[in-house]
């Protein structure tokens, strides 16, 4: 029962990627869009500037009249916060900031994303349930079972905040990274069901290891709302990068210091979570080995994360240090939560040396 448990999770696991992947297509297509909206209206913005220059037109007291003699208005596209060219209001491609067009709806790539999204959690929840039942424990003893559990963590924090804010656009972030994640968990670090080693025989895994995981979800949408951050901060050099690209839909997404905002208000929340996991991870080494801090490799660098964040709120709170240098201390940290996951808990030895590893 337990193996076929197990089995039926994996499949799901496997069967939550593939629907999260269509999620990171329909969310790339609804960015294309955007890119091409922007590119339409600033051709057309051009154009009408042109006419304009080369045809006298007469002006009425109340509007400026069109060649055809009518009267009408032209307005700043819908959501460009870097002042994009002007485009006339009638025209139905237009985006505003939360991903609507002139006709008050959504893209149906836009809403096919979030839709794929929804679904692939709820079929990836499933799986780590029964991942957790075939163990008869909590399904976040090992480094395959932390994966599963953390990207849900992930996508389930992006959604709930959806409710609140409107981060569409951090879609293709959101899955793709999931994707990557559960691709490299389920091939490097899958392990059958096991028992559980005497040091995680505590409730304190409960704990410690879940708050943990809602830490690193905060983390993880803070560092995309930062690197949206930087590209679209004029002067900067991610800032330039993004222009030198040509990534025109950045224009249809909050400005600079809307993102820093938002950025500042989720990792605030994350490092609360961090706080509490570097408190907990102490009274939980003081139960299984009789201290409380022994310099082992991951406390340390759970103490380095959460060194980084708390500098990161101090200096923006106090120093006041704002735009770039705010965002590049979040990318540090989240880049830091990434290392610790990545390279700190396979290839350095130590005390929490996970099991199945």
């Amino acid at each position: 029962m337990t193996q076929t448990l197990d089995e039926i999770s994996i499949i799901l696991i496997y069967s939550a990627m593939a629907v999260y992947a269509l999620a990171f297509i329909a969310f790339a297509l609804d960015l294309a869009r955007r890119s091409s909206t922007v590119k339409k209206a600033t051709s057309v913005a051009l154009a009408d500037d042109v006419v304009a220059a080369d045809v006298p037109v007469p002006v009425s007291a109340s509007a400026p009249a069109t060649a055809s003699g009518s009267s009408s208005v032209s307005t700043p596209v819908g959501g460009f916060g870097s002042g994009a060219p002007g485009t006339p209001a009638d025209d139905a491609s237009l985006v505003s900031l939360d991903g609507r067009d002139a006709s008050g709806k959504r893209s149906i790539a836009l809403r096919l994303g979030v839709s794929f999204t929804i679904l692939a959690w709820v079929i990836q929840l499933v799986g780590v349930v029964l991942r957790g039942i075939a163990a008869a424990r909590v399904p976040w003893a090992n480094m395959y079972e932390f994966s599963i559990t953390g990207t849900l963590l992930i996508v389930a924090v992006f959604l709930v905040v959806l409710l609140r804010e409107d981060l569409r656009f951090l879609g293709t972030f959101v899955t793709g990274l999931v994707l990557i994640l559960l691709g490299i968990s389920t091939v490097n670090y899958y392990v059958s069901v096991s028992p559980l080693p005497p040091a995680l025989q505590s409730a304190w895994l409960v704990i410690h290891v879940f708050v943990a995981s809602l830490g690193t979800a905060f983390f993880a949408l803070g560092g995309a709302l930062s690197i949206v951050q930087l590209l679209q901060t004029k002067g900067d050099a991610v800032g330039r990068l993004g222009s030198a690209l040509r990534l025109r839909f950045l224009r249809t997404l909050p400005d600079a210091e809307t993102l820093e905002r938002l950025a500042y208000r989720v990792n605030i929340v994350g490092f609360v979570f961090w706080t509490f996991t570097l408190i907990a991870g102490a009274i939980w080494a003081e139960r299984a080995w009789g201290r409380y801090w022994g310099w082992d490799t991951k406390e340390v660098w759970t103490f380095i994360i959460w060194v980084i964040y708390a500098g990161y709120i101090h200096a923006r709170a106090t120093r006041g240090w704002r735009g770039s240098r705010s965002a590049w201390l979040a990318i540090v940290g989240f880049a830091a939560v990434l290392f610790n996951f990545g390279i700190v808990n396979v290839f350095f030895k130590g005390l929490h040396a996970y099991s199945g590893l």
